[in-house]
C-alpha cells in the first residue's frame, strides 16, 4: 500500500490516525488529505517528533491497514 492507496482508504486511515494522534483534528486530517508531506508536518508540529519518526509511525499505520484489507 502506498500513499495513493491510502487516499482510497482515507476514512479508515483517518480513524487510525485519530487513535494514534488524538491532537490532530478532523480539519487537520482533511487539509492533509492527499498531501503526505503536509500530514508529516502536522504530526511533527503537534507532537514535537522528527520527520523520520512521523514517517515511521505513518508506515506502521499503512502496514496495519494493508494487513486488514486482505
Amino acid at each position: 500500500m502506498n500513499w495513493q492507496q491510502l487516499e482510497g482508504h482515507w476514512e479508515q486511515f483517518k480513524g487510525e490516525a485519530r487513535r494514534k494522534w488524538g491532537q490532530l483534528t478532523d480539519n487537520d486530517l482533511e487539509q492533509a488529505k492527499g498531501n503526505y508531506e503536509k500530514l508529516v508536518g502536522k504530526i511533527k508540529t503537534s507532537y514535537g517528533v522528527t520527520k523520520e519518526e512521523a514517517e515511521h509511525e505513518l508506515a506502521e499505520i499503512e502496514q496495519r491497514l494493508k494487513r486488514h484489507s486482505h
